[in-house]
């Protein structure tokens, strides 16, 4: 048995095993929380009788969740000391019972560490950071049509800048690495010209890895199976054509991914061109069907024009039987666009998108522009998965000046627990979950933030009432 030195487990529960990456759950899981800092004291409550109440609903006694009350941020400094945000209980509890969830979390100032839920995805090495972005309707949002988004944002956790590989213009070591970065590294690159990094210049590293890149890719080609139709999709963001070494690779490793290990179930966009416009035209030339997927081709040197055709040759021989006659239709669709491109993609084409693989950074903007849409952070939900663990979270900020007044949207939180609840394969209390939800908010039975940019703006209702009226719409 785990030793803790503030902590008491439950007397009753199990734990959430992991096995080649999937949990293993009992019938009563034993669930470190963390309450979270500012209103997490408003928002946990109502988020713990929401879930409880649909597994009640649904099961009946047959299944629980026994909670285990952990700490982190500023009520862990409360309880273990100045400085502690992040205690060794807490991780412990964690890495004992594989799957958590939390409320927002203040990030530490002035001392501590960097990033509590940034250490928390690096220290449980969770790499693949889930988020959901679809609309509930009556929800108020700036857009139009905001119903016709429905995309999951799969953001790489643990490699890209956000790896904190960084040195301040005036530290010693960033000076050194500088220098030599300007006498030695980029005269030896060839490339690179007379370029050189400006005196009093920060550094920062950006590493992306093949290993990191394909086990984060492989978790969306794998979600996208869970999912019909032209949900089978997911789509490779990346900004390569500029970073060629780093997001370029992310790419290519993704489509190496796909037409690899998962070359019977998925299939590439150009590939689905080729194979279209044979089936179409069974005697149609490569060259012809060259001119069809690229349509540079005439302006192209001889040797590119050649790479091509034998791209559609190869295409044709190789999974022309197996993919062809439109049963590529049936299988995960795997193509790539440019980051930038993606941020009004999602705006003028949503209904084009539905898994978006980014890198770290990328995913942070793009999953935040993509729940603006659907109506803000309050409703975004959150989860932070690997092989032997899994945290669910709200995506917001604490909003400490709301904390005790019982007024804050707690949706985050709950539809993180309903990611929970998924990922446990308890899906029909997920969907009980997410259809009160949705019938509140259509009924405008809404915390204060949706109520007041509804047109005419509706009475709110109280953190504690949302929660009540989502369940008592079960």
């Amino acid at each position: 048995m785990t030793q803790f030195e503030k902590l008491t487990p439950p007397s009753k529960g199990k734990i959430i095993r992991f096995e080649n990456g999937e949990p293993v759950v009992p019938d009563n899981p034993i669930i470190p929380f963390i309450r979270g800092d500012g209103t997490g004291a408003d928002i946990w409550p109502a988020t713990q009788k929401v879930i409880d109440a649909a597994i009640e609903k649904a099961y009946g006694t047959t299944k629980k969740i026994e909670w285990f009350k952990v700490y982190a941020g500023d009520e862990a400094c409360e309880i273990y000391g100045t400085y502690q945000y992040l205690p060794e209980d807490t991780l412990q509890a964690i890495k004992t019972y594989g799957v958590a969830i939390k409320g927002p979390l203040t990030t530490p100032i002035g001392g501590g560490i960097r990033s509590l839920n940034v250490s928390l995805r690096q220290i449980f090495d969770l790499y693949s950071c889930v988020r959901p972005c679809r609309y509930y309707e009556g929800t108020p949002s700036p857009h139009k049509r905001p119903q016709d988004l429905n995309v999951i944002v799969y953001r790489e956790n643990t490699e890209d800048i956000y790896m904190g590989i960084e040195w301040e213009a005036k530290d010693p070591v960033g000076i050194e690495l500088r220098e030599h970065l300007n006498k030695v590294v980029i005269p030896a690159n060839g490339k690179l010209g007379q370029r050189q990094i400006p005196k009093e210049a920060g550094i920062g590293i950006k590493p992306v890895s093949k290993e990191g890149s394909q086990r984060h890719i492989r978790k969306a080609i794998q979600h996208a199976l869970r999912m019909e139709g032209t949900k089978r999709h997911v789509t490779l963001v990346h900004k390569g054509n500029i970073m060629k070494f780093t997001e370029g690779s992310f790419r290519d490793w993704g489509y190496e991914l796909a037409t690899s290990e998962f070359r019977k179930v998925c299939v590439t966009e150009r590939e689905s061109w080729i194979l279209q416009n044979f089936d179409s035209n069974p005697t149609i030339s490569y060259e012809e069907n060259a001119k069809m997927i690229d349509p540079g081709y005439n302006s192209l040197t001889s040797e590119k024009k050649e790479s091509i055709c034998n791209e559609v040759k190869n295409v044709i021989n190789l999974i022309g039987i197996t993919h062809g006659k439109d049963k590529w239709r049936e299988m995960v669709l795997v193509d790539d666009r440019i980051a930038d491109s993606i941020f009004q993609q999602i705006q003028t084409r949503p209904q084009e998108y539905s898994i978006l693989a980014t890198l770290n950074l990328n995913g942070d903007y793009i999953s935040d522009a993509a729940a603006a849409i659907v109506g803000g952070l309050g409703m975004a939900p959150g989860a932070n998965i690997g092989d032997k663990a899994a945290i669910f979270e709200a995506t917001h900020g604490t909003a400490p000046k709301h904390a005790g007044l019982d007024r804050i949207n707690p949706g985050s939180v709950i539809l993180s627990g309903v990611m929970m609840l998924e990922f446990l394969g308890w899906h029909k209390a997920a969907q009980l979950i997410t259809k009160g939800i949705s019938e509140s908010i259509s009924e405008q039975k809404v915390t204060y933030d949706l109520a007041r940019l509804m047109e005419p703006p509706v009475e709110p209702l109280s953190c504690s009432g949302f929660a009540k009226s989502i369940i008592e719409r079960f």
